[in-house]
């Protein structure tokens, strides 16, 4: 294969074949293979066919200038990234990393230096709005080769319509007995398919179609190694074309169906909303040819046609011509009932526009996004959870999918750029990628009501069980069932309990117990009369210190004059 273009990086050590598969490895997220794709073509594509990928994306971002499409997509942006004065729309949270505090903090100043290079705070909408049309998001990290060690220097967005992933097989010299032995059932009989994976870039937006000659880059294509590239997908992919699709390309048949309704809508009352006459001329027993000119006769001679010329401002006679929305005039014959004058009335359900609320409501189902939302004219209710609707719920869990397909992008930038100033090894990486999280700001009321609703209820739960601990419900089963705390969670509360009892922020529950009495006192420690193995000197000792500790307790609470 020819030299790539950008940088690659690998490990120093060439690593030993372990475990080896005549599958190649598995790759969920793009497609697997540069092959061609079959079309069928058809005179109205309602359902979305499409030849190639420019096409594809094409009509992806023609979709998104239509109104509806324009403001479901802003309602999915708007939801999953929220811009403040304040505070950045990302944060990375590294709380359950394992790592010391030099190696977090020097992670979350190379996070903070990408989101400059990306300039994230301002454009972060627009970035996440490409991502979500197109359905990939591609950048060219451009480093300099002399100096690596000094990470990313600049990151190049790319438009997605010049950019394609290639994932293909490397050919072998043998390639055509590479599995002529394969049913022997020993591996050693046949060679294992190697992948070479590479970007292909084409500066011009007339990318060739997909075809075996063009995978190679023989059409102009310039190929780029893949860790000097970061992108990000979907992950919605066609299997049978190998092609990642976008959020949108469910909708594609919901919005030409409304756009069609529409423009049918508009005609048919044009067509429909003004009242016709129908003249009957009787024409007696005249031929054909003499009927015909008879009747063209008394429409010129009765028919008044008032224009109004809007560039002269004045009102002119014109007779000349004749359309399908005016009087139509029709001969009958001698024996009928003469000449006659009706009139056709014009459409009586021109404001039924039902058909077109169905198809907008299932352009939005198509988006995911809550009905409830097309009407502007309902006000958003900021009550409980349970007053919420159902469709707002599975709106939220959805944003959430796409912050976290989102946040592969931040992963790979932030992976190349710890690797560059050799922060970490690949290795370390493939540990640490796991716990390292994002978090995103959020803007929706109803998540901060959710869990704040949840937490009170727990908490009144955890009061009506207080009197039942110790005797019928254990502590332990306490926190994991009424609090729902975690394993992890109950050792982290119980490790900062301890260190703000020892840095006296809180102070001991044991040595805090008030006097049932309500005099304010410390109420002594229950100490039975006789306690195998405790000396009854120790015992009479912390007996007198508990109320020499309860006398000074309520020489402090007298009032002043008062007598002790």
């Amino acid at each position: 294969m020819a030299k790539l273009f950008g940088f690659s990086i690998e490990d120093n050590e060439p690593q030993s074949p372990g475990v080896v598969s005549p599958v190649p490895p598995n790759n969920e997220d793009q497609s697997d293979y540069y092959m061609s794709s079959g079309f069928f073509g058809q005179y109205v594509d309602i359902e979305g066919v499409y030849k190639t990928e420019v096409a594809l994306i094409k009509r992806y971002r023609e979709m998104a200038l239509h109104p509806e499409a324009d403001s479901a997509i802003e309602d999915i942006v708007n939801e999953a990234l929220v811009s403040d004065s304040n505070d950045s729309p990302i944060e990375i949270n590294l709380d359950h990393l394992n790592a010391s505090d030099g190696i977090k903090k020097t992670i979350r100043d190379e996070f903070k230096f990408i989101l400059e290079l990306l300039d994230f705070n301002r454009k972060s909408h627009e970035i996440y709005r490409n991502w979500y049309i197109d359905g990939r998001l591609y950048y060219n990290k451009v480093i300099d080769i002399k100096k690596p060690h000094e990470g990313i220097q600049e990151l190049r967005y790319i438009d997605a319509m010049k950019m394609r992933y290639v994932r293909q097989e490397r050919k072998q010299k043998n390639d055509g007995n590479r599995l002529g032995n394969i049913n022997t059932g020993n591996p050693a009989d046949y060679e294992f398919p190697e992948i070479d994976e590479y970007f292909l870039y084409n500066p011009k937006l007339t990318y060739p179609v997909a075809s075996p000659s063009s995978a190679t880059g023989g059409q102009g294509g310039i190929k780029f190694a893949k860790d000097s590239i970061t992108f990000c997908t979907s992950g919605l992919v066609d299997r049978n074309k190998g092609t990642t699709l976008s959020y949108l390309h469910k909708s594609i048949k919901a919005l030409n169906q409304l756009r069609m309704i529409e423009d049918s809508l508009v005609i048919y009352r044009l067509s429909r909303a003004p009242e016709r006459r129908i003249f009957y001329i009787d024409v007696g027993n005249l031929p054909k040819v003499k009927a015909e000119q008879y009747l063209r006769d008394v429409m010129m001679r009765y028919r008044n046609k008032l224009v109004y010329d809007a560039s002269t401002g004045e009102v002119r006679d014109d007779k000349k011509y004749m359309a399908m929305l005016e009087d139509f005039w029709l001969p009958r014959r001698e024996g009928g009932r003469g000449t006659e004058i009706s009139t056709l009335p014009g459409g009586q359900n021109l404001g039924e526009i039902t058909d077109i609320e169905y198809f907008k409501k299932k352009l939005y189902k198509a988006l995911n996004v809550p009905i409830s939302r097309i009407e502007g004219d309902g006000g958003f209710n900021l009550g409980r959870s349970s007053e919420i609707l159902r469709d707002e719920v599975k709106f939220s869990k959805f944003v959430g999918r796409l912050r976290k397909r989102f946040s592969h992008m931040f992963s790979d930038m932030l992976k190349t750029q710890l690797l560059l100033k050799n922060v970490i090894t690949p290795e370390d990486w493939n540990i640490m990628e796991e716990h390292i999280q994002y978090d995103f700001l959020y803007d929706n009321h109803f998540t901060e009501l959710k869990e704040a609703e949840l937490q009170t209820e727990r908490l009144a739960l955890l009061t009506a069980t207080e009197p039942y601990i110790g005797k019928y419900y254990s502590n332990d089963w306490v926190r994991r069932n009424v609090l729902r705390q975690t394993d992890v969670e109950i050792d982290e509360q119980d490790d900062q309990i301890e260190k703000e009892i020892a840095d006296g922020t809180i102070p001991d529950p044991a040595d805090m117990m008030l006097d049932p009495e309500g005099t304010g006192g410390l109420r002594p420690m229950p100490f039975p009369e006789e306690e195998p193995g405790v000396d009854t000197a120790d015992a009479d000792l912390r007996a007198t210190a508990v109320d020499s500790a309860v006398t000074k307790s309520n020489i402090n609470q007298t009032p002043k004059g008062g007598e002790i």
